[in-house]
């Protein structure tokens, strides 16, 4: 039962089903959570929070509340230039209920490493699949289910692990990889959004498989360079129904996860296929899913194109927002993963060249870059070192983000200084 309470009635062991107040207006992960103590309640209350929804089935109830109706959506305008937007705020421990215990978050230095034997066994998974589906043959729910509370776990406990590693891959395994980092980045929205777990697993297991009936499209067609001819395109739409049949088909499969990935390409105002659909006839976790195929089919390398730098993307994204994408979400995903992703290379005014390792939960605009090179004397710097640029004082203090660069045009291999 969702109820409508004053905050400051608010008591740990509630769960706040939407904290009533615009995206930009809190610093929490997400807008619905569990207030877990008398700090969470006291920051609600001092942010001017003056009322908030409750669910009563997963939290405890305030006696005498009326039940409400769900709250309108807030909107709002992103500028990627804007100093003030907020990032969420990271809980240090993670309840998961898929069989898993408390899950403590841990720094990227030290999730690294296990985030890089799961991409390997995840890429292995997803190379197995795609040549099972090639042969005519189904998908092996355990293997997949395996992989995708793997990339959960490691998500879980440092969502800029796998996300960083994601950036990092060769044009020729474009398919296996973007399947492999839909999946990931999927993940990290979807707990961003508060997804429950099975939901979360769920529509995991959509994004590894979405792209599997592109195994049924010519080859020659996949890779072709140039303009897609009409009969081409329609090929390649084909694989929608592919996917669909191919997973229906395979013992297991949930049902949430066919429906995701059968309808990644749908789109809010119609425009898209297989069947056209419009708003909230799109499910909630296929409507995530396309902002997130989107975005890394934008920002990673092809064959026939450059990246685009995720700034880029991101505001491509909001330009759609309304039209192709719902609003809110697009906004919700530019908060889940930052201005800057984690992993990405970055000059700094100075002239000084960095990897983002940490973003600063205040300030988005100014995270933690790791220094590797001087762009002025065209050298790698002698020892790496990290500038807080959200910092007052200290080395780095009052330098700025003039622009993302490319990893492969100064040479730098960003995993080596993860």
């Amino acid at each position: 039962m969702i109820k409508k309470v004053k905050s400051s009635q608010l008591r740990p062991g509630m769960y706040i089903h939407d904290l009533n107040c615009g995206w930009l207006e809190h610093p929490f992960w997400g807008s619905s959570l569990k207030v877990r103590d008398a700090a969470t309640v006291n920051k609600i209350v001092n942010l001017g929070i003056r009322e908030v929804f409750i669910d009563t089935e997963k939290g405890i109830d305030v006696a005498g509340v009326p039940e409400r109706d769900r709250p309108a959506e807030h909107e709002h305008h992103f500028d990627n230039t804007d100093e003030n937007v907020q990032a969420a705020t990271v809980p240090e421990t993670e309840e998961y209920d898929l069989g898993f215990k408390e899950i403590r978050r841990v720094p990227l230095h030290q999730e690294i490493f296990r985030a890089r034997k799961i991409k390997d066994q995840a890429m292995l998974t997803v190379r197995n699949v795609m040549n099972e589906i090639r042969g005519g043959g189904n998908v092996e729910k355990e293997q997949v289910e395996d992989t995708v509370n793997d990339i959960i776990v490691s998500v879980m406990r440092n969502p800029d692990a796998l996300g960083s590693l994601g950036r990092l891959r060769k044009s020729d395994e474009y398919l296996y990889a973007h399947s492999l980092n839909v999946c990931v980045l999927m993940v990290s929205f979807g707990k961003y959004l508060g997804f429950e777990p099975m939901l979360l697993r769920d529509s995991g297991i959509g994004a590894l498989l979405h792209d599997i009936g592109t195994m049924h499209v010519p080859e020659h067609i996949l890779n072709k360079r140039s303009a897609l001819s009409g009969e081409e395109y329609d090929l390649v739409r084909e694989h929608v129904e592919s996917t669909r049949r191919v997973m229906e088909s395979s013992r297991g499969i949930p049902v949430t996860a066919v429906l995701t990935a059968y309808q990644h390409h749908e789109r809010i105002d119609g425009s898209g296929y297989p069947q056209g659909l419009k708003g909230n006839e799109i499910s909630h976790a296929a409507q995530a899913m396309a902002i997130v195929d989107v975005y890394d089919a934008l920002s990673t390398k092809r064959s026939f194109r450059r990246r685009m730098p995720p700034t880029q993307a991101l505001q491509m994204l909001y330009e759609w927002s309304g039209t192709k994408f719902d609003r809110e979400l697009v906004q919700n995903f530019i908060r889940c993963i930052g201005i800057y992703p984690a992993g990405s290379v970055v000059r700094l005014e100075s002239g000084l060249i960095g990897i983002i390792v940490r973003h600063n939960v205040e300030k988005l605009l100014e995270p933690v870059v790791r220094i590797v090179f001087n762009a002025k004397t065209h050298m790698p710097v002698t020892i790496p070192y990290d500038i807080d640029l959200a910092a007052d004082t200290g080395r780095g203090a009052g330098d700025r983000i003039a622009g993302f660069e490319l990893a492969e045009e100064w040479d730098i291999r960003p995993e080596r200084y993860l």
